[in-house]
């Protein structure tokens, strides 16, 4: 059995100080028990309910993304978030609009894969969900140890692994685009890492990385395929109808591109995902990559389970949803001043920086999201008695949608 690697995408100087995208790769820690536990754990879903995939059916996995900021320029416009779920979806169904550029050469093995994406519309305690975690964390930026997917070091802590593809997005260390686990992977850590700003298609993203292929190229590691040249001089990945190169590609090279292996004058398939070209440069998987992926969803698969998580029917949820944790620390909100916080009995709640507190509504919520408390508010200043309230952590809002003012409550 293969000891499973992390794939670790990063960005170097090269030549003549051009960017290009480039993939190193570490061993996981091999733990074979654990590895063992998950894929014993995935096989236990394999029962009288458990199905194989039907012919040619679109498997929908549902996504949730972990938002981790530090600052204001981290935290991605929901926008910017649905932007990358479209590239996801326009590049694993080939409807992309560069699909048109891949060259003629290459066109009769070019696949949509049948594999969509969705924004998870229920979370595993089966609250309504968007599917967007936003979360503010006091590190200013992650390596790539996996810390960015444990609220204890500061991350967030990855939701069911067998129903959900956990998506952290986050600030990395030096230039790093990201990193995937492939499957068969430790459970608490399955899923892709993307740095906030190659994450999507719109928003201030990183040259030559600012249409979201990031994420599909580590989206296609987490569905088990491998880089074009198997990471060795003129290796292979596994997969028939990808032409054997030399090594990676970077920037645009031109149509054909030969390496010393190329079995025809056709070259390098350097427009595949898989390679490490500019994101302009990449439009196609082929079929045999659509063969490879699909197959981890058959029955007895190890992603096999997502064919019964139904995250994103929005109507299977139940309650109030949890409120984004957005706040810093301090636990105070830009344009709000809550206090005393703690508090034992009576808080106050006044407005800074101009903010127009009058007319909003003021909510209160359990952490697990029901709302236990609401009130309009008829001037600027405010104060709520809070003595009935047992003791224990509450998150408070000010106001709808991006007006929102959110922040943790700690009752004495």
């Amino acid at each position: 059995m293969k000891v499973p690697v992390v794939f670790l995408i990063s960005l170097l100087w090269i030549g003549t100080l051009q960017a290009q995208r480039d993939c190193s790769f570490k061993m996981i820690p091999a733990d074979q028990g654990t590895l063992q536990q998950f894929r014993t754990d995935n096989s236990s879903l394999q029962s009288a309910v458990s199905r194989d995939t039907a012919a040619n059916e679109i498997i929908t996995i549902p996504v949730v993304i972990h938002l981790l900021f530090n600052n204001a320029a981290q935290n991605l416009s929901d926008a910017q978030v649905l932007s990358q779920l479209k590239v996801l979806n326009d590049d694993f169904r080939r409807l992309n609009a560069d699909a048109a550029n891949t060259p003629d050469a290459f066109r009769s093995v070019a696949a949509d894969t049948r594999i969509m994406f969705c924004l998870a519309q229920v979370d595993p305690q089966g609250r309504p969900s968007k599917g967007i975690i936003r979360k503010y964390t006091t590190k200013e930026y992650f390596l790539g140890d996996d810390g960015m997917k444990f609220s204890a070091a500061g991350g967030d802590d990855a939701w069911d692994c067998k129903k959900y593809l956990n998506i952290w997005v986050c600030s990395m260390f030096g230039r790093n685009l990201g990193y995937a686990t492939p499957p068969g992977g430790q459970a608490d850590k399955d899923g892709v890492v993307i740095n906030y700003d190659v994450f999507g298609s719109i928003g201030n993203l990183r040259t030559n990385f600012d249409k979201g292929r990031t994420a599909t190229h580590e989206v296609g590691h987490w569905l088990g395929l491998q880089h074009l040249w198997g990471d060795q001089n003129c290796g292979s990945d596994g997969i028939m109808d990808t032409p054997q190169q030399a090594s990676y590609n970077y920037n645009c090279p031109s149509f054909p591109h030969v390496s010393s292996c190329s079995p025809n004058a056709n070259g390098d398939m350097f427009m595949n995902y898989m390679d490490f070209t500019s994101d302009v440069c990449m439009n196609m998987f082929t079929l045999g990559q659509k063969e490879k992926m699909r197959s981890l969803f058959a029955l007895n698969g190890i992603r096999n389970s997502f064919l019964l998580s139904y995250a994103c029917d929005s109507s299977l949820a139940t309650g109030a949803p949890v409120p984004d944790d957005t706040i810093p620390v301090a636990r105070t909100a830009a344009g709000i001043n809550i206090f005393p916080n703690p508090v034992q009995q009576m808080v106050n709640i006044e407005t800074t920086n101009g903010y127009e507190l009058k007319g909003k509504t003021i909510s209160i919520f359990t952490v697990s999201g029901n709302r236990i408390f609401q009130q309009m508010c008829n001037s600027n200043t405010e104060k709520i008695n809070l003595g009935q309230l047992a003791a224990g952590i509450y998150i408070l809002t000010v106001g709808e949608g991006n007006d929102r003012k959110i922040t943790k409550l700690i009752k004495l």
